[in-house]
């Protein structure tokens, strides 16, 4: 696995493979790497000759109170598990690389940031789909690969792409789980070993509200009523539990049938989000 630091290295390395005829893969990353992570990796090499990933902890989509500071930085050891996965390039550039002056043109997606997470953390996806699109444009990928447990972030670069006419297949990939259903994610270092155990309650709480809406119950808001009640006892502090239109992410209502029931919720100082989806017939 070659490992560069430069847009200008990068897009050399893809202009090769390109006039060589093979097609690129691509997984952006902020590293500090789980097996979520590497089965991204093992997704975009189904689908392309080679595999770039990008590891960069990405300011512009740290609000001032959130944990940019002290978000883990483990390149060593991140390297060593994409090679190991057969990543063919990782792309580690430094903040000054990707932002060399003061950003002056931001790319916005509007409506779908206005919900779930977007509705506390204003200005986070601007940085995401920001970020994003300068990674396209240096990577130049024909897919892009991304995890499904931050359900928004992917209905946002999917909308992003195809307003922008980026020339990329975006893939949304399964969430990778603990034993307990805990979605795996690079904050949960930040959890005590019964925290994690605690976190299960999460994924017990979507599933039984996906049980129920599939039963037939149609009162969303007495069902985010319970959860979060459910959570509430299980020692969270929640921010969000919605069920929303999986289209809009707007509050459901009848006769939507693509629904997506998501969460973010802290346990101590660790904020967590997880998300299950679901379809239902418009005359249930």
């Amino acid at each position: 696995m070659h490992t560069l630091h430069t847009i200008a290295e990068v897009r050399q390395q893809v202009r090769d493979w390109r006039q060589a005829g093979l097609t690129v893969g691509f997984v952006p990353t902020m590293g500090n790497l789980h097996a979520g992570h590497i089965s991204l990796i093992s997704e975009a090499r189904r689908h392309a000759d080679r595999v770039v990933a990008s590891i960069f902890v990405n300011p512009t989509q740290f609000g001032p109170s959130e944990d940019f500071d002290s978000y883990p930085r483990t390149l060593a050891t991140d390297s060593e598990q994409l090679s190991a996965a057969h990543c063919d390039l990782l792309f580690a550039p430094s903040v000054d690389e990707m932002y060399p002056e003061k950003n002056r043109t931001w790319v916005d997606v509007d409506d779908l940031g206005d919900h779930l997470c977007g509705a506390s953390r204003p200005g986070h996806f601007r940085g995401v789909s920001t970020v994003v699109s300068k990674l396209f444009n240096i990577v130049l990928p024909d897919i892009a690969c991304f995890g499904e447990k931050d359900f928004q972030q992917l209905a946002i670069i999917r909308r992003m792409a195809q307003d922008l006419f980026f020339p990329v297949r975006i893939i949304g990939v399964a969430t990778a789980r603990e034993a307990n259903g805990l979605a795996m994610s690079s904050r949960n270092g930040y959890l005590s070993e019964t925290q994690k155990q605690q976190a299960g309650a999460i994924w017990a709480t979507l599933s039984a509200l996906k049980t129920a809406i599939s039963r037939g119950e149609r009162d969303y808001p007495a069902l985010v009523q319970q959860g979060t009640e459910k959570l509430s006892q299980a020692g969270f502090s929640v921010d969000y539990l919605t069920i929303s239109n999986a289209d809009t992410l707007a509050p459901a209502a009848l006769p939507d049938s693509r629904l997506v029931i998501a969460v973010a919720a802290r346990l101590g100082t660790t904020r967590l989000i997880d998300n299950v989806t679901l379809s239902i017939a418009r005359d249930q």
